[in-house]
């Protein structure tokens, strides 16, 4: 315990958001997670579009980018990224590719947009295909366009019911991002192996990067609980209907 203490009092600062030099720890690894959630979470709702379109020439290329990304391991994705594209010529020879690619940070939220797009994509998608039938002939029935059936009636409905399965999805995120460390970027991970190097307690550097990672964790489900009794209500307030008519019958 009194080395559990000790570590902690020399690193608790790296572990959360300084570690003397730059912004490390839960820090970066918040700035990371939120940047390519945000950007996985836009390029989903409209890739999903696409992928439950009947045209192959929209929903096939989708197709194979989900397929290539949720086949592949995110820790080679991100290699290939940061040090694979930084060997091609037409990136070293263009300075704009060239300064995006050599920065860790740029390809470690590049590599979890991508990632977790793919992954988003194909939930959304099967959202959006159970869509209530019903909803949808009503809405045309009224008069609305197909703009306005996505953007009023889809969306949102598809939206409400991926609710509990995002909610993993970020937390698998989060899990993901500890792999950050392998582009240099000081995140928890990189810093629960600077203090295992330094200390040599293996076991305490990455417990405390553990209990870090577990405390956001429980954040994390706390809010989309809340997210999701919210979104979902109304079908609570469904089933107490139907069990009061079934009492009234």
């Amino acid at each position: 315990m009194d080395r559990f203490l000790d570590i902690w009092q020399e690193y608790w600062s790296a572990y959360l958001f300084w570690d003397g030099f730059e912004v490390s720890g839960l820090a970066v690894t918040l700035w990371i997670l939120v940047l390519s959630l945000l950007f996985g979470f836009v390029l989903s709702v409209l890739l999903a579009i696409g992928r439950t379109s009947k045209n192959r020439l929209i929903k096939g290329p989708i197709w194979l980018f989900t397929y290539v990304f949720r086949g592949t391991p995110f820790y080679i994705q991100l290699l290939l990224i940061y040090s694979g594209l930084m060997s091609l010529e037409v990136v070293q020879g263009t300075p704009l590719l060239r300064h995006f690619f050599i920065n860790g940070y740029y390809c470690v939220i590049l590599a979890l947009t991508l990632n977790t797009t793919a992954y988003t994509t194909e939930m959304f998608a099967g959202y959006i295909r159970t869509t209530n039938k019903g909803e949808i002939e009503a809405a045309l029935a009224y008069g609305m366009s197909k703009w306005q059936i996505y953007t009023r009636i889809i969306i949102p409905s598809m939206l409400r019911r991926a609710i509990p399965a995002y909610s993993n999805e970020v937390i698998l995120m989060l899990h993901t991002t500890s792999l950050a460390f392998a582009a240099t970027v000081p995140d928890i991970l990189k810093v629960a192996r600077d203090a295992y190097a330094a200390t040599y307690q293996a076991f305490i550097a990455y417990g405390i990067a553990a209990l870090v990672y577990m405390v956001v964790a429980f954040v994390i489900v706390a809010v989309f609980r809340k997210v999701e009794k919210r979104a979902l209500a109304y079908l609570v307030v469904s089933s107490k209907n139907d069990k009061q008519v079934v009492k009234n019958v």
